[in-house]
């Protein structure tokens, strides 16, 4: 497995990474995503892919690097999906890892996530990889 940060104008953006976010966010256009990353850039927001042998990416991350006053500094990861191919794979594992070591090297305190409270294999992933629930989260939907 290969594992590579894609920069900003990478063409992999869209071409191999945004069909495999598709499956978690199925939502999101072409359009749509270029619009997020143009915005999200300025904001510190990243992609990482995983690649398989095979040349085929089978894994999409986004992150970013926040400061909070709560932990100070903390690796938060907007999207974590391993397409449907490739689940226990170790495909997340590795995308993990990697960012918890762009967090170690950013001096982060805290690598977190958000998870949709139905995504209960998901979540039965993040505790196998010693995550922790430590909050609840709130949303208002506006408009």
């Amino acid at each position: 497995m290969k594992i590579i940060d894609l920069e900003p104008g990478d063409a992999r953006l869209t071409t191999d990474l945004l069909p495999v976010l598709l499956e978690l966010r199925p939502h999101l256009t072409e359009e749509l995503f270029l619009t997020v990353l143009a915005e999200g850039r300025g904001q510190g927001l990243r992609f990482t892919a995983a690649y398989d042998a095979d040349g085929a990416c089978v894994g999409a991350a986004g992150w970013r690097i926040v400061a909070t006053t709560s932990v100070v500094r903390k690796l938060y990861v907007d999207d974590l999906v391993t397409s449907a191919t490739a689940r226990s794979t170790g495909v997340g594992h590795a995308l993990l890892a990697h960012l918890e070591q762009h967090a170690l090297d950013a001096r982060c305190t805290t690598l977190a996530l958000d998870s949709g409270t139905q995504r209960t294999d998901a979540h039965r992933f993040y505790f196998r990889e010693r995550m922790a629930v430590t909050a609840f989260s709130f949303d208002k939907p506006l408009g």
